[in-house]
């Protein structure tokens, strides 16, 4: 493991969007820049993105397309300063507690 990764936790956020164009995650992680958190299509239908984190609490929202949206697999959310809501996620030492796994919103 380089330095620059030296006490960060491997977090792969998914969500599933089979009609999707474009998939982006931003949160306080990447200082809600989408360039920095453009998904991957995976087969299946699914978006995926593997970070490197260090523990802590982390607010984001997945960008479908041009709309924000909350993580429908992942129930912690709390108010942000627009009047809406952020997905929330502990990335924790242990390593299974940090993954995130999003299904399709209905």
């Amino acid at each position: 493991m380089s330095n620059a990764n030296k006490g960060r936790k491997r977090v792969v956020f998914r969500l599933t969007a089979p009609e999707a164009t474009e998939v982006c995650i931003s949160g306080s992680f990447n200082d809600w820049d989408t360039r920095k958190g453009v998904m991957k299509r995976k087969p299946g239908g699914f978006w995926e993105k593997i970070m490197m984190l260090p523990p802590g609490r982390y607010e984001y929202k997945f960008r479908v397309d041009g709309n924000w949206w909350l993580d429908p697999g992942n129930s912690q959310s709390c108010g942000n300063p627009f009047g809406g809501r952020n997905s929330v996620i502990e990335v924790a030492d242990n390593p299974t507690a940090a993954k995130r796994k999003s299904r399709q919103v209905l």
